[in-house]
């Protein structure tokens, strides 16, 4: 005998009646969001091509030069040295900085901090502080006329090198942001840290694992995923570098040129310059740039996770 199935289980499913129109609810949901994502990021991209295109001449007007922008921009001399000096930034100052926010984030997750909360609060409040403010405090204290440093170099009666000169002031910015970011990439690595199951911590201790196997074993593979999205989001705000050498410039004029970096070159473009048509040239070579190098740190961290 066929066991009875329960009610209502052996209902087809309702079939679509002809002319029937699907309801457009969920877009309307979403056509706000559509709306104002349409109007600040892709009509500004769309119109920074369209600029790309043309050149402004002396004689006619804005004339259409077809790729002859993008052909001047990869033989410019002064955009290449902005763009060889954010990625010896990104080489060297991005590691630095996750390197400290990872050792902050597994610091506070040990549990064996005393007074856990404050080192949190403190760590991160440097990332709660504007960058403009933050750039001009950190300028008048590397000042080695009224700063820390002349004050220094005055009590130890010694001659400590100016941070705002040619050779350290790429140290001077790195310095600057890493103190910014730090507790921004710290929170989180915490936050990921907080997440993963205590079974693996309860496994490793049954198999005797130290802290340091812990760490290795368990801790790191568990936020492979956190620590390649802060590494996407620092490379994006390496290549994007402009309120600190932009500020610092002032205080740093015989260090700081107007293609310090590549968004320090496209700003002087576009607003010393006049020259509109070639800067937005230069930001979609760089938006490419950023997108392709994001691009490849995202694949190969996530395929190493897997």
């Amino acid at each position: 005998m066929a066991l009875l199935s329960p009610p209502g289980t052996g209902r087809r499913p309702a079939r679509r009646r002809p002319g029937h129109r699907p309801r457009w609810t969920g877009l309307g949901f979403v056509s706000p969001f559509l709306i104002v994502f349409a109007l600040v990021f892709l009509a500004p991209i769309a119109y920074s091509v369209y600029l790309s295109l043309y050149r402004d001449q002396l004689i006619g007007g804005n004339h259409f030069v077809g790729l002859d922008n993008y052909r001047q921009a990869f033989t410019d001399h002064e955009f290449w040295s902005g763009l060889g000096r954010v990625g010896l930034f990104l080489v060297i100052q991005v590691p630095v900085m996750l390197g400290l926010a990872l050792l902050a984030a597994l610091a506070l997750d040990s549990g064996r901090l005393y007074g856990r909360n404050f080192f949190r609060v403190s760590i991160f409040l440097p990332y709660a502080v504007p960058a403009v403010v933050a750039t001009l405090m950190w300028g008048f204290m590397y000042g080695n006329r009224f700063g820390l440093v002349a004050s220094l170099n005055e009590h130890l009666h010694t001659s400590i090198p100016d941070p705002l000169g040619p050779r350290w002031v790429t140290a001077a910015i790195g310095n600057i942001v890493t103190w910014e970011f730090t507790g921004y990439n710290m929170l989180i690595f915490y936050a990921a840290l907080r997440v993963i199951p205590e079974a693996l911590y309860e496994a490793a201790e049954i198999d005797g694992a130290g802290q340091w196997r812990v760490i290795t074993a368990v801790k790191l593979p568990a936020i492979r995923g956190a620590l390649v999205i802060a590494t996407v989001f620092s490379v994006i705000g390496t290549f994007q570098l402009f309120n600190e050498p932009s500020i610092l410039k002032a205080l740093a004029p015989n260090a700081i040129s107007t293609y310090f970096t590549p968004n320090l070159y496209t700003y002087s473009l576009s607003f010393a310059g006049q020259q509109h048509n070639y800067a937005a040239t230069v930001a979609i070579v760089m938006g490419l740039v950023t997108m392709a190098v994001a691009y490849t740190v995202q694949v190969r961290g996530m395929r190493k996770g897997a």
